[in-house]
This record gives structure tokens, C-alpha cells and sequence, in this order.
């Protein structure tokens, strides 16, 4: 979703409509805000991997990986706003004491914030003004904008563990990775074959993965089973053990142990608590 701030904008404003978000994992130095007006599937944001839909509204740190990844069984077209700002452009704001909140917010997106769902018509025009709008007016509709977030309910979406890459052959060599789990995690994960994408041995490839994402491959891998299976509990009505199968467990009781520890419950409760929502 990136696109260049040029020498006489300080932020950028657009729209993205496509049929669908495909798997981009990528970073940048720029801040990014970014409100999805229509879709609804996967974001990933550093080690954070949950479910996302109309009126998601995320601000993310510069440099902190994410990727939005449609469902593929909708048919509805995807159409998101972004909004990115420069590092040095939000620092020039915090020079202003009236801006404190505003710092601390933009502190804590280093680790990715997102905000309670934004489904209100005054909301949306905003974002709809600030792109057709320039000069001093889309300065002051963008303050505004900040304002709203500030006031904001918000919870942060990497885990501190999380490390910030840097370098951009450390993100062509992670997103290799993470596209082949995000294809193959329903089958049999190799280790070996992980380790040889990226054409490092085996116990090179778990420091490189752990230093880069925070967490174990085999963590990783089973986060993104276990956020798959709890898609499966609420919109089916498939058995648990077949669900944990086609999410890519071996067996039902590993399955049960690791949800139990993703979830802090188990499959069972949580579908019955989540259908009751």
C-alpha cells in the first residue's frame, strides 16, 4: 500500500480498491494509518495474526512489518484509506506541548495500535475529505483526525518481544517464509524446507527467525493454525478433532493443549462463549 511522500506533502492520503489484499509482508520507515472500508480476512502486524473487517482502523510505527490478506471466500471488493506520515514530520509535532497525547500515542504505535471498529458516517467523510483536499486544509483535517484517535480506545498488536526489522533483504527473506507458512500451514511444515527457502541450515534459520519475529518457528506456525481453527469454530459447525485437523495439528490433544494455551480456553468454551456474542 505504499506510495512516496514527495518535497511538498508532508503525508499522503489515497485509497486502495482491489478485488482482494493479497499477502504483501512488508515495512517501511513511514507512519501508517490505515481504515478498511470494505473486506474482511486476515492482518498480520509484527507477531500479531487476527481477524480483521470493515471499520478496522490501525496505526502502525515506522519500520513494523504488516500485511492484510482478504478472505477468499468473499466475493465483496476490498477498498481501504491510508494515511502515511514521516518520522520526522510527527517529531516536528511533539515540539508542541499542547501535542503530548498525540506523542504518546504515536509511541505506542511501534508496536501497532488498533482502534474500536469506526463504522460512522462522520468518521468515513473525514478520511474522504483529507484525500481531495490540500494545503493548510488537509493539514487541519489531518489534526483533527489525530484528534479522533487520541480519544480513541485502542490496544497495541505486537508482543514486546517483537523485533523491528531493518534492511530490505531481511524482508524479502522473512516474507519468503511467511508466504510458504501462510500456504502450507494446513499440511505437514517442514523445518528443513523452511530453512532452505531462505538457504540457511536449520538451526541458522530458528535464530534468524526468532531474532526477526519474535517467536519460535513452530510458534509462529501454530499461532497462524490457531487463529485458522477459531475461524472454523464460529462460521462452522464441524466436529473439533476435524478442525483440528484440516488447521494442521496432528492430533486432537496437541491441538486442545496448544489452543488452550494461544487462547486461555478451551475449544469447546470458546465457541460456545463466541456464539453467544
Amino acid at each position: 500500500m505504499l506510495q512516496s511522500l514527495s518535497i511538498d506533502r508532508s503525508f499522503l492520503c489515497y485509497e486502495v480498491v482491489a478485488p482482494t489484499f493479497e499477502f504483501w509482508w512488508h515495512y517501511h520507515p513511514e507512519y501508517e494509518l490505515t481504515y478498511i472500508l470494505k473486506g474482511k480476512g486476515k492482518r498480520l502486524v509484527g507477531d500479531s495474526y487476527e481477524d480483521f473487517q470493515q471499520g478496522d482502523l490501525v496505526l502502525l510505527g515506522p519500520m513494523l512489518a504488516h500485511t492484510w490478506i482478504s478472505d477468499k471466500k468473499s466475493q465483496e471488493k476490498c477498498h481501504a484509506i491510508v494515511v502515511q506520515f514521516s518520522e520526522k514530520f510527527v517529531k516536528q509535532l511533539f515540539q508542541f506541548p499542547e501535542m503530548d497525547a498525540l506523542k504518546k500515542l504515536f509511541d505506542k504505535a511501534n508496536r501497532g495500535l488498533q482502534f474500536s471498529y469506526v463504522k460512522d458516517n462522520d468518521s468515513i467523510i473525514l478520511f474522504q475529505q483529507i484525500i481531495h483536499s490540500n494545503g493548510i486544509t488537509s493539514l487541519a483535517l489531518l489534526f483533527q483526525l489525530l484528534q479522533q484517535l487520541v480519544s480513541k480506545k485502542s490496544k497495541p498488536l505486537a508482543s514486546v518481544p517483537y523485533k523491528l526489522m531493518k534492511g530490505n533483504e531481511n524482508q524479502h527473506r522473512i516474507n519468503k517464509v511467511f508466504l510458504y507458512v501462510e500456504k502450507a500451514f494446513k499440511e505437514t511444515i517442514s523445518l528443513q524446507k523452511a530453512a532452505s527457502i531462505i538457504h540457511l541450515s536449520e538451526s541458522a534459520f530458528c535464530k534468524f527467525f526468532k531474532r526477526k519475529s519474535g517467536k519460535t518457528f513452530s510458534d509462529y506456525t501454530n499461532e497462524i493454525r490457531i487463529n485458522y481453527a477459531c475461524t472454523l469454530l464460529i462460521e462452522t459447525d464441524k466436529p473439533i478433532h476435524s478442525i483440528a485437523v484440516e488447521s494442521g495439528f496432528e492430533s486432537l490433544s496437541y491441538f486442545n493443549r496448544v489452543f488452550l494455551k494461544k487462547k486461555k480456553i478451551n475449544p469447546g468454551s470458546f465457541r460456545r462463549i463466541k456464539r453467544l456474542i
